[in-house]
């Protein structure tokens, strides 16, 4: 089955109040992004929102400061992605550097534990000393870990980004945006933003009781932002104005060399320079290697990776998360052929694949189903569940969406009309996890799919590939690609400025196994570029027939040897002969 792919050029909002001396391209890029003002431009730390309109932090500071005062032990439990190691580490950081010198951290087990705060967590909280848990990155649908937390008298302080249920955990404090009370108007934080607006507050608390002076200095919360930028990208949440300061924030502060020792470790072994760093960084080459610790291992080696000081541990530690990530690599790609085949025995039986797939296979790892379900839903354009064995006659289901299809939404719609058929479900409107028992699996396939046949339809299943529309000649350039790279940070609901053009093909060959690098030459007149297309269908390119192509692109700058060079990014490319 071919994906059909359209392109089309996002619109130019209304001009509003954008400065005048603003470059009529990057105007023009911020229009379409939907921009309308200056103060939505700005990325100074003294710009982010108070966090006095976050809901819940008067009974959470009050329960942090009384357990600092009391030398209690505060458990940090996290979650096993980026964000929750990012949300781990900065909360440790910043109670140990507020005095709280009786400060751990758990992470749950992904294999043994599940996500969460589950009772199984608490009995190991309670086992290490807990005597107040704090979550980070989980803990607003952790009903029986938190009752189970109190049975055993230990006070729990929830912080959370994801989607809150009917009813709330009864917890001593929750804070989370996206409770249906909460005044704060980003909804987009990720965990590590939660955690650190948090630890903000908790010092501005802790300052006007005088909590601080000869012999505790006050510490400077802005050194966590590297931590707050890396888990924000990772997380994929949207990149509104607060998260953009506070990614640009954190990448400035990478960029100058002021960062972790295990995020300095981490861009060493991706071989990324800092000085250069973009958001995408974060996202693709620092992100995958943290994550792969909590798909394969445990993520306690991620967390003790930005907890440390030491260099030399750090790249010890950052070099097992890399050979970590080349397993899941592997792994991965076995999967995936097996998730092909799959693909292929469906399309033999029937014309059409169904609007809504959901694979199992009895050896897939479920620390990568979830990526596994990503890039199906990639080259299939549909949503994608990928179940993978849990051990006790049960599987663990990931799931990827695509525009126009709510995933969470459409898991509620089936627990409805088949109760009991999924054990338990959650996620968001692109993402989503699930449990059943595996003598469900069939059932669960042919109902998604038969939901899905009701609630898509075909045009829905068409890809689009947006363009921010063509470059002039004297547009490709250094100083445009260097212009755009400062512009950003570029990213999720802000996405990085793409073009669209018609270009000469005047040469092609691969490099590597799949990539295609190319020299082009405008139609209508302009610099010979390079070009290089990642991961293409090597059955279709290169075609020496083909002479002229019409190409959706990314500006950017090629380092090789000392020489900088303008060189597109190929998303797609189209023969026009």
């Amino acid at each position: 089955m071919i994906k059909t792919v359209e392109l089309r050029r996002r619109e130019i909002g209304v001009e509003d109040q954008l400065p005048a001396a603003l470059p009529p391209l990057l105007k023009r890029l911020y229009l379409q992004r939907g921009v309308r003002s200056a103060a939505e431009l700005e990325r100074g730390a003294k710009h982010l929102l108070p966090f006095s309109t976050l809901n819940g932090l008067d009974e959470a500071v009050e329960l942090l400061h009384q357990a600092l005062l009391d030398g209690r032990r505060i458990m940090v439990v996290g979650d096993f992605d980026a964000d929750g190691a990012t949300s781990t580490a900065l909360t440790v950081l910043a109670l140990r550097s507020m005095g709280g010198h009786n400060v751990q951290y758990l992470v749950p087990n992904r294999f043994d534990d599940g996500y969460g705060l589950s009772p199984e967590v608490v009995e190991q909280a309670r086992a290490r000393g807990a005597q107040l848990i704090l979550t980070v990155d989980n803990g607003i649908s952790s009903h029986s870990g938190v009752a189970c937390a109190h049975q055993h008298n230990i006070p729990v302080l929830v912080t959370d980004h994801h989607l809150p249920g009917e009813t709330l955990p009864e917890a001593e404090a929750i804070v989370n945006p996206n409770l249906r009370d909460c005044d704060f108007p980003s909804r987009a934080l990720a965990g590590v933003g939660v955690a650190f607006y948090l630890m903000m507050a908790l010092r501005a608390h802790l300052r006007k009781l005088g909590w601080f002076g000869a012999t505790r200095a006050e510490p400077n919360l802005a050194e966590l932002l590297d931590l707050v930028a890396l888990g924000t990208v990772a997380d994929v949440v949207p990149l509104d104005v607060n998260n953009r300061i506070l990614v640009w924030q954190g990448l400035s502060r990478i960029r100058a060399g002021k960062c972790r020792p295990g995020i300095r470790a981490l861009l060493e072994i991706a071989n990324r320079d800092a000085r250069q760093l973009v958001a995408s960084d974060l996202g693709f080459a620092l992100g995958p290697r943290l994550n792969a610790a909590g798909r394969l291992d445990d993520m306690s080696v991620g967390v003790a990776l930005l907890l440390t000081d030491d260099i030399s541990e750090a790249r010890m530690l950052a070099s097992e998360l890399d050979a970590l990530n080349q397993t899941r690599k592997e792994i991965e790609q076995g999967m995936q052929s097996e998730a092909l085949a799959l693909c292929m025995e469906l399309e033999r039986k029937q014309t059409d694949l169904p609007l809504g797939l959901a694979f199992y296979h009895p050896e897939w790892h479920q620390g990568v189903v979830g990526i596994l379900a990503s890039r199906l839903k990639e080259r299939f354009y549909r949503p994608v569940i990928a179940f993978a064995p849990a051990g006790d006659g049960t599987l663990k289901g990931s799931g990827r969406s695509i525009p126009g299809l709510h995933l969470r939404d459409a898991l509620e719609r089936l627990d409805t009309l088949y109760p009991g058929m999924m054990l338990k479900f959650g996620g968001h409107a692109m993402a989503a996890g699930l449990s059943l028992e595996e003598t469900h699996f069939d059932a669960f396939r042919q109902r998604f799919a038969a939901l899905l046949g009701e609630w898509l339809s075909e045009e829905t299943l068409q890809s689009v590939i947006w363009s921010d529309g063509a470059l002039q000649p004297g547009e490709f350039s250094l100083q445009t690609a260097e212009m755009l790279r400062e512009a950003g940070p570029w990213g999720q609901a802000f996405p990085e400025p793409a073009f669209d053009g018609k270009f000469k093909l005047l040469q092609q060959r691969l490099v590597g196994e799949r990539h295609l690098k190319v020299m082009l030459e405008p139609l209508g007149g302009g610099p010979l570029l390079d070009g290089i297309a990642f991961n293409i269908d090597t059955t279709l390119w290169p075609d020496s027939s083909v002479r002229q192509v019409e190409l959706a692109f990314k500006l950017d700058i090629n380092e090789y040897r000392g020489n900088r060079s303008v060189q597109l990014i190929i998303d797609h490319l189209w023969p026009l002969n």
